[in-house]
């Protein structure tokens, strides 16, 4: 890749696993289904008018927006919500083993060897993982971040073949027009007493609101899939395992977690797993 694709590639794992770290403490203030609506509408009025509306698309593009936008966040971040960020961070990222599992049934794009072995090796990884002691008791957190998980991956592979014909960022603009309403519905529905969560949210949760809607949102996933359309997948992917580093130093740093040990050695192993299957080359079609 160019230096310059290089440098914008950086902005996803750097933003969002800073970003979904300090979304646990703004979780204090509004629930998950909230705090996600928010972001996404924020994302949304600020990209959709600069875009055409590509109205032969905007059924997948619903269901890009459903499946990756609405279902997983309010997945993922529900289960955040009961789970530590650092344990939360690690496990989310099993989306790149399922994501190698969806493509092979969706679109008949089958892993190599080293690429199999990855997905077992990340799968003892999680399972070392679950066995640590702050995961105690949180069965519905962890099942709702490996559902949301799941659900990301499917997500992606499904906005796949739409990023190509319309590009990124139009692809995000989209999703977070259609996402953003769903997840306020949701927390209409789910979260009751919604008005009296923004009047009593303080300047702090206000400022990782409008983090997570002007900065996190548009610049991550907006240069995320502008390089993803420049660049091959498997050179672009591997960015996304600094991801967990970030997430993990700000759960420590700025949100004095401690994590134990077993979270430690079964989050090495899933990321050692995640990097045989990004780093493997891709096999070349036989004409």
């Amino acid at each position: 890749m160019k230096v310059k694709d290089i440098l914008l590639a950086l902005c996803a794992p750097l933003l969002l696993g800073f970003g979904f770290a300090i979304a646990k403490p703004a979780m204090q203030q509004f629930p998950p289904f909230l705090l996600m609506g928010l972001r996404f509408t924020i994302a949304a009025l600020i990209l959709v008018w600069w875009f055409p509306i590509p109205k032969k698309l905007l059924k997948d593009l619903f269901v890009v927006s459903l499946i990756g936008g609405t279902l997983t966040y309010g997945l993922v971040y529900t289960g955040l919500d009961k789970v530590d960020a650092s344990s939360s961070i690690l496990l989310v990222h099993t989306e790149v083993p399922f994501g190698v599992i969806i493509a092979y049934f969706l679109f008949k794009e089958k892993p190599s060897l080293r690429s199999i072995a990855g997905i077992i090796i990340a799968f003892i990884g999680l399972f070392i993982l679950l066995g640590a002691p702050n995961l105690e008791g949180k069965f519905i957190g962890v099942l709702l971040l490996l559902v949301g998980a799941f659900a990301w991956s499917l997500g992606m592979v499904l906005a796949k073949p739409i990023s190509k014909k319309i590009g990124g960022i139009v692809v995000t603009a989209w999703v977070c027009l259609f996402s953003g309403p769903l997840l306020l519905l949701g927390s209409f529905i789910f979260d009751g007493n919604t008005i009296n969560y923004f009047l009593s949210a303080d300047l702090k949760g206000w400022s990782i609101v409008l983090f997570l809607g002007l900065i996190m949102q548009p610049i991550a996933y907006g240069t995320w899939y502008q390089v993803m359309g420049r660049n091959p997948v498997h050179k672009v992917m591997p960015v996304m395992l600094l991801l967990p580093l970030t997430g993990l130093s700000t759960a420590i740093f700025l949100l004095g977690e401690d994590p134990t040990p077993q979270v430690f050695i079964g989050g090495a192993v899933i990321l050692f797993g995640i990097g045989m299957i990004l780093f493997t080359k891709p096999k070349k079609n036989k004409r």
